[in-house]
C-alpha cells in the first residue's frame, strides 16, 4: 500500500469504485477538495457538545436552542408577499423532542427547492437543530435554524447514523461547512479515517515557534480541530492555527515592508511657495486636528520610504483641504499630485471646490494666475476627445501639479512626469487593483492617502497588521444638525409604505427638499460601483438575498411615485448613465431649489452638499454596505436642519440585514459602525485575492477577536527576520511563505 501523504489525491481515502466514484466527484466538485491536504484543512464551521443539549421543559422567548430531535412533519408551499406582490416558497418542518413540538421554516428561491427540502427531511428523519427559540400564534418555533442530519439516510449508512448519534451525545462533535449530497457525518468519517493513516506531519512552523509561544505541534491540532474531546483540546489547535496564519501573513507584509524599502520613494520635503500662499491667503484658521494631522503626513512625506496613511473623519470634518495642503506640499518638491474619487459627480465637486478654494493659485502658467501656483486639471470619461487631450497632455508634461478624476485616470495611456502622491477619496468604493493600477504609473513608489468616513474592513484589517497609519479628524463637522434615522421593515408594517411618502410630503410642504435611492439604475443595472451587501453565517457561506427579484430602480420607482404618492410634486432623477451636461443641469436645479424630490442612485453617496435637503429614503437598503448607508445618510442635516433618514427594507427581524440596518439607525459615529462592518462582513480580503489550497487560506484569523494574536505573530516575525532575513534556518515556514508571495495577486497584499 502506498503511503498516503497531504498532497495525496482525495480518493485515496474515499475509494475509488462503484458509488465511491461518486462520492468523490461530488467531494472534488461541490466542495473543492482535491487532495488529503485540502480535507484536512476543511475546518469545522461550529461543534455540539453533550452539555449544550437544551433542556426543553422550560423554553424562554429568544434563547439559543440545540436539541436532538426527530421530524413529525414536512411540507412545502408557496405564497406571496404583502409588501410587493412577489411569489415566495418555504419549507415548514415540525420535529419533536422530550414531548415539545418545534416549527421551523426554511425559505427557498423556487418551489423546486422547497420541495427538495422535504425530500430531505421526511417524517421520522432524526436530526440535530440549533437556532432562537420565538414564539408565534401559541406555537414555540425555531428561527434561523442550522440543520445536521442524523438518522434517515439509506439503509446502508444507518449503522454509521447510530454511531454518529452516539458521538453527538458525548464529547464535541463537528459539524462541517457542506452542500448536498455530502453531509457533515460523510466528512467526519473521511476525516477520521485520513488522521488514522497519516504519518506523523512535519510541522512547517518547525520546532522553535512552538515552543517559544506554547504551541501544539500539526498533528496535535488537526486532531484537535477534527476530533477534540473538550474545549481545551479544541483551544489549543485553535491558537495553533490562529498563530500559525498570522505569523506566516506577518512574514510576508515584513518582507514587503522591507522591499519597499529598499526600493524607496522621493521625499518631498518642500521648497516651493505654493502651500505657503495659500496658509497666508486662507479665510479661516485651521483646527487643531487639521494641524495635527497635517504634522503627520509632513512627516511622512520627508521620510524615503512611501507613505501609507488612512484619513478618516465625519463628512464637513475638513479631510479634503488637509488633502489638498498635502498635494501642495508635493507640488512644492516638484513633483505631481493625483486625487481619485469614485464618481464623476464627485470628481466634478472636487474640481470646482479645490479650484475655488486655490483662488489664482489653481491657474499656474495662465494669464491672472499666481506666479506661486499650479495647474488643476480635470478628467472623466464623458469627456470629449479636445477635452481629454488637453488633461493628458498637462499630466504627461508635468504642467499639471494636481490631478482630479474618475476611473478614467487608470487607463493604460494616462501618464505622468513625476507622480509623488496619490489620494483616494471614498476608498470603499475601489477596489484594491483599481488603486494599485494607479499607484503603478510612478517611477517611484508613490506616497498614498486614503480618505474616507467609514473606513471599511480590509482597512480596519490592515490597520490591526500594522501596515497601514491611521489619522482621525475628531472635531464634530460644523452646522451639522441630528438626524433622525428610523427602519421600515415592510415584511412586518406593509403600512408603513404610505406613511414613507406622507413623511416626505410633509418636508416638502415645509419647503424642505427630499432624496430618494435605489439600489439600480434600471432592471438589474447598478450604478457603476455598487456592489451589493453580501450577508454570510458563521461559516462564511453567502445567505441568499432579501428580495428575490427585480430590485427597486430609478427608472421604475419615478414614474410610479410621480404619478402616486408624490403626484404634484416636481421630481426628477439622477444617475450614472445620464450624459454629464444632463447630472449637472440636475444637480443644479436640486441645488437652487427647483426640484422637490431627487430620485437617484448612488452617485449622490459623496460630494453633494444641499443644505435644503432634510430628508432621505433609502429602498432595499439591506442591499448597501455600512460604509454606504452612513455616507448617504451625510447627504441630509447639512444646513442646521434636522435630517431624517428612513431605511426602507424586507429584511427579517433578527436577520444580519436586519442587524445591520438597526446599527446603522442606533449610530452616527463611523469608526463604530467600521467596526460592525468588520464583525458582519469579516476582515475582507486581508491578503489581496480569494486564496486557494491549504497552505494560504485564511481561514482561522479573525482580525477583532484575533488582535493580540496578530500582534504576537507580529513581534514573533520580526524577531525571525532580524535573526535570519531568508529564514534559512525554518524551511517549512519559508516554504509557506513563498507560495503567500507567489499567489497571483498577493501584490496587493499591503495596498488597501
Amino acid at each position: 500500500m502506498s503511503t498516503i501523504t497531504l498532497d495525496s489525491p482525495i480518493a485515496s481515502v474515499l475509494g475509488s469504485t462503484g458509488k465511491d466514484k461518486k462520492k468523490v466527484e461530488a467531494f472534488v466538485d461541490k466542495l473543492g477538495l482535491r487532495t488529503v491536504g485540502d480535507l484536512l484543512w476543511h475546518f469545522p464551521r461550529t461543534y455540539l457538545q453533550t452539555g449544550e443539549i437544551s433542556q426543553v421543559d422550560q423554553l424562554v422567548e429568544g434563547q439559543p436552542l440545540a436539541v436532538v430531535a426527530e421530524v413529525i412533519s414536512a411540507k412545502a408551499f408557496s405564497f406571496t408577499n404583502r409588501a410587493n406582490g412577489r411569489q415566495g416558497n418555504r419549507t415548514e418542518l415540525v420535529v419533536a423532542t422530550s414531548g415539545v413540538r418545534l416549527k421551523l421554516t426554511l425559505f427557498a428561491k423556487s418551489r423546486h427547492v422547497a420541495e427538495w427540502h422535504v425530500g430531505q427531511w421526511q417524517p421520522g428523519t432524526k436530526g440535530v437543530f440549533t437556532g432562537k427559540v420565538s414564539r408565534f400564534r401559541e406555537q414555540w418555533q425555531l428561527a434561523h435554524p442550522q440543520m445536521v442530519r442524523i438518522t434517515g439516510q439509506a439503509q446502508d449508512h444507518r449503522e454509521e447514523s447510530a454511531l454518529l448519534l452516539a458521538e453527538t451525545m458525548r464529547g464535541l462533535f463537528p459539524i462541517y461547512p457542506t452542500t448536498a449530497p455530502i453531509e457533515t457525518w460523510d466528512i467526519a468519517r473521511v476525516i477520521t479515517f485520513a488522521l488514522s493513516v497519516l504519518d506523523d506531519l512535519p510541522d512547517p512552523l518547525g520546532k522553535q515557534v512552538p515552543a517559544q509561544y506554547g504551541l501544539v505541534d500539526l498533528s496535535t491540532a488537526l486532531r484537535g480541530i477534527h476530533l477534540p474531546d473538550d474545549r481545551r483540546e479544541l483551544e489549543a489547535a485553535q491558537r495553533r492555527f490562529r498563530f500559525g496564519e498570522a505569523l506566516v501573513t506577518q512574514l510576508v507584509l515584513a518582507r514587503r515592508r522591507a522591499a519597499t524599502r529598499v526600493l524607496g520613494a522621493q521625499r518631498r520635503v518642500g521648497g516651493g511657495k505654493l502651500l505657503a500662499s495659500f496658509d497666508a491667503a486662507l479665510p479661516f484658521e485651521l483646527t487643531a486636528g487639521q494641524r495635527e494631522v497635517g504634522e503627520q503626513i509632513e512627516a511622512d512625506l520627508a521620510e524615503p520610504h512611501p507613505m501609507n496613511r488612512l484619513l478618516q473623519g465625519e463628512v464637513g470634518s475638513g479631510k479634503t483641504l488637509v488633502a489638498l495642503r498635502a498635494m501642495m506640499r508635493v507640488v512644492d518638491s516638484g513633483g505631481q499630485c493625483v486625487l481619485l474619487a469614485p464618481t464623476e459627480v464627485l470628481a466634478a465637486q472636487h474640481y470646482r471646490s479645490i479650484v475655488a478654494l486655490m483662488g489664482d493659485l489653481a491657474a499656474g502658467g495662465l494669464l491672472g494666475g499666481s506666479e506661486h501656483g499650479t495647474t488643476v486639471t480635470l478628467l472623466t470619461g464623458s469627456m470629449n476627445k479636445a477635452q481629454r487631450t488637453r488633461a493628458l497632455s498637462a499630466m504627461a508634461s508635468g504642467e499639471a501639479g494636481i490631478a482630479i478624476g474618475t476611473h478614467a485616470l487608470l487607463e493604460e495611456h494616462v501618464q505622468f512626469a513625476d507622480l509623488g502622491l496619490v489620494v483616494v477619496d471614498e476608498q470603499h468604493r475601489f477596489g484594491v487593483e483599481q488603486r494599485a493600477a494607479l499607484t503603478d504609473k510612478a517611477i517611484m513608489p508613490p506616497h498614498l492617502l486614503v480618505m474616507t468616513a467609514t473606513p471599511i474592513p480590509r482597512t480596519v484589517a490592515m490597520t490591526v497588521f500594522g501596515d497601514l497609519e491611521v489619522s482621525t479628524l475628531r472635531e464634530l463637522p460644523a452646522g451639522r444638525a441630528p438626524i433622525q434615522t428610523s427602519v421600515v421593515p415592510l415584511r412586518d408594517q406593509p403600512a408603513w409604505w404610505d406613511r414613507v411618502w406622507a413623511r416626505v410630503r410633509e418636508e416638502v410642504g415645509k419647503g424642505h427638499q427630499a432624496y430618494v435611492v435605489a439600489p439600480r439604475i434600471g432592471g438589474d443595472d447598478a450604478e457603476e460601483g455598487q456592489v451589493d451587501a453580501i450577508d454570510v453565517d458563521e461559516a462564511g457561506e453567502q445567505l441568499p438575498g432579501v428580495r428575490e427579484g427585480e430590485l427597486s430602480s430609478v427608472e421604475s420607482l419615478a414614474p410610479d411615485l410621480a404619478d402616486g404618492p408624490l403626484a404634484g410634486l416636481r421630481v426628477a432623477i439622477l444617475h450614472g448613465r445620464l450624459a454629464g451636461e444632463e447630472k449637472d443641469r440636475v444637480m443644479r436645479a436640486f441645488a437652487a431649489g427647483e426640484i422637490d424630490v431627487l430620485i437617484s442612485t448612488t452617485v449622490i453617496e459623496v460630494g453633494v452638499d444641499v443644505a435644503n435637503a432634510t430628508t432621505m429614503v433609502l429602498m432595499d437598503a439591506d442591499r448597501f454596505g455600512i460604509s454606504q448607508l452612513h455616507q448617504l445618510r451625510g447627504r441630509v442635516g447639512r444646513g442646521g436642519l434636522p435630517g431624517l433618514c428612513l431605511l426602507v427594507t424586507q429584511a427579517e427581524r433578527g436577520s444580519p440585514a436586519r442587524e445591520r440596518l438597526d446599527a446603522v439607525a442606533a449610530s452616527t459615529d463611523g469608526f463604530e459602525l467600521s467596526l460592525l462592518d468588520l464583525q458582519q462582513r469579516r476582515e475582507g480580503d486581508v491578503l489581496g485575492a480569494g486564496q486557494s489550497g491549504y497552505r494560504s487560506s485564511l481561514q482561522f484569523l479573525k482580525v477583532l477577536r484575533d488582535e493580540k494574536t496578530i500582534l504576537e505573530a507580529r513581534g514573533a516575525a520580526e524577531e525571525l527576520m532580524a535573526a535570519d532575513p531568508d529564514l534559512l534556518t525554518e524551511p517549512g515556514l519559508r516554504d509557506q511563505v513563498t507560495a503567500l508571495e507567489l499567489s497571483t495577486k498577493s501584490d496587493y497584499m499591503e495596498r488597501s
